[in-house]
């Protein structure tokens, strides 16, 4: 099972080290001590995003201006394999991708609720939004 530091676990919520520490601290995800690091084990982190994403920022934030990139970094939520082919979630700050794709190749990518895993979006169009 792969674990994650806070520093990693921040960059894939898509917030500062601090807010992920003190989101621990407040019994938001479980942590534990590996030395002198504190870590979190993938499929609770991978619980965490998705619980985090559904509640929105809730403090009446306005959405950062922004433009979506191609590359969408993020943690495995969800696998679902059928036969031939397979279904994977991941939760990439506040997007949840589903991909579909062969069953084979969820197996050779090892993927699994908890890893990290980077969702590429190849498109003939392109959707901007502001505001």
């Amino acid at each position: 099972m792969e674990s994650y530091s806070i520093g990693q676990a921040a960059r894939l919520l898509g917030v500062s080290a601090d807010t992920a520490r003190r989101w621990a601290d407040a019994g938001r995800f479980p942590t534990r001590r590996e030395g002198s690091r504190r870590t979190v084990d993938g499929p609770d982190l991978a619980a965490f995003c998705v619980e985090a994403a559904q509640e929105g920022s809730g403090e009446g934030e306005e959405a950062p201006y922004t433009s979506a990139r191609n590359a969408f970094p993020g943690i495995v939520t969800g696998v679902r394999l059928g036969t031939v082919d397979a279904q994977v979630e991941i939760q990439a700050g506040p997007h949840r991708i589903v991909s579909l794709l062969t069953r084979e190749a969820v197996e050779e990518l090892g993927l699994e609720v908890g890893a990290r895993a980077t969702a590429r979006v190849k498109s003939t169009s392109v959707l901007v939004d502001r505001g």
